[in-house]
């Protein structure tokens, strides 16, 4: 079937900051029942992967194959398994496995979603985690009213992206925080208001153009000791999400806010071995191609870059360095 019986990958040797990659020969993987080979074409590099490169995942046993977000063909299926060979899919994997910087992987048949042949390759391969810690976001704050304010967190990065979108698809009012470098390309995504969060006049900034700096809901992207800050400009009984995790909580403010708060995290759904939930993060596949196919929805930005170790170690020193508009696709196939 195969020239050869390898592959190409590349590895990470071990977590810090210089992101000490190598590329290495191995064996092409080998399929059971349910499971499809699929020859990989595009992988997206996410905030996520050069936060653990850098800090390291207790799960991870090294050398570590970077890359969770990935499209490619099926090149091999066993019988009545499907989709077929020659069908282009997106897929998510588990964050605790081998990632997907390789030519080849292994794929359950129930996590790949068939693309439509109007999206484009490395504008998929952007999609999954992105856009799936988006919808389960907006799910837990249950935004259900116009006349709620969201509050989105830092939001420059790629969720802010999808989530001001899908935010006024359901007619809520949008305040995206951010700095001012980021504020035209947020308006034009839908956002009713952009405040840069680390302005000194951040609260009267808010007050002159809402009445109040109190929100309804917050999406927290940031996660660290920004929840309490969070929490600050909560109204009492509000609603967040936070992707990112937290350290500590302020008491305090858990007893004057009342807060209910949401965590996201879409690889629990491998982590936790949960078929149905990896199910559902099929069926947001689903949905997130299909509004970027009828142009309900923008993709972001995409930047794509060789497979290369150099290539990767610049890619994620920039997702490192600064919040930004581009996301970074590795062209694998050649």
């Amino acid at each position: 079937m195969f020239d050869n019986e390898t592959m190409q990958a590349i590895q990470l040797l071990q977590s810090g900051p210089e992101f000490d990659l190598q590329q290495v020969s191995m064996p092409i993987p080998e399929i059971t029942s349910n499971e499809l080979l699929i020859e990989i074409d595009y992988v997206a590099l996410n905030d996520l992967d050069a936060k653990l490169a850098r800090d390291g995942f207790n799960a991870w046993q090294f050398p570590h194959i970077l890359g969770v977000d990935a499209v490619g063909t099926v090149v091999k299926a066993n019988k009545g398994v499907f989709p077929l060979p020659g069908t282009r899919v997106l897929f998510n994997s588990c964050l605790a496995c081998q990632g997907l910087l390789k030519q080849y992987a292994v794929i359950p048949s129930h996590a790949v979603t068939i693309i439509p042949d109007n999206v484009a390759s490395e504008v998929a391969a952007v999609l999954p985690s992105a856009g799936m810690s988006t919808l389960i976001a907006l799910s837990k704050l249950n935004l259900s009213s116009s006349d709620e304010v969201l509050a989105i967190h830092c939001a420059g990065g790629d969720v802010g992206h999808f989530a001001i979108q899908y935010a006024k698809k359901k007619g809520v009012e949008v305040c995206a925080l951010a700095p001012k470098s980021h504020h035209d390309r947020l308006l034009s995504l839908g956002a009713n208001y952009v405040f840069d969060p680390d302005e000194k006049d951040f609260t009267k900034q808010v007050e002159r153009q809402m009445g109040e700096a109190q929100f309804d809901c917050i999406l927290n992207t940031m996660g660290g000791d920004s929840l309490n800050w969070d929490l600050k400009h909560l109204r009492f009984a509000g609603r967040i999400a936070c992707l990112s995790g937290f350290e500590s909580i302020d008491s305090n403010l858990l007893i004057e806010k009342s807060p209910t708060i949401g965590v996201v995290s879409v690889t629990g759904a491998w982590l936790t071995k949960s078929l149905c939930a990896q199910q559902h993060l099929g069926l947001m596949s689903q949905t997130l191609l299909a509004d970027i196919a009828k142009a309900e929805i923008r993709s972001p930005q995409v930047k794509v870059v060789e497979f290369s170790t150099a290539a990767i170690q610049a890619s994620l020193t920039a997702l490192l360095e600064k919040v930004s508009a581009e996301r970074f696709v590795v062209k694998v196939k050649s």
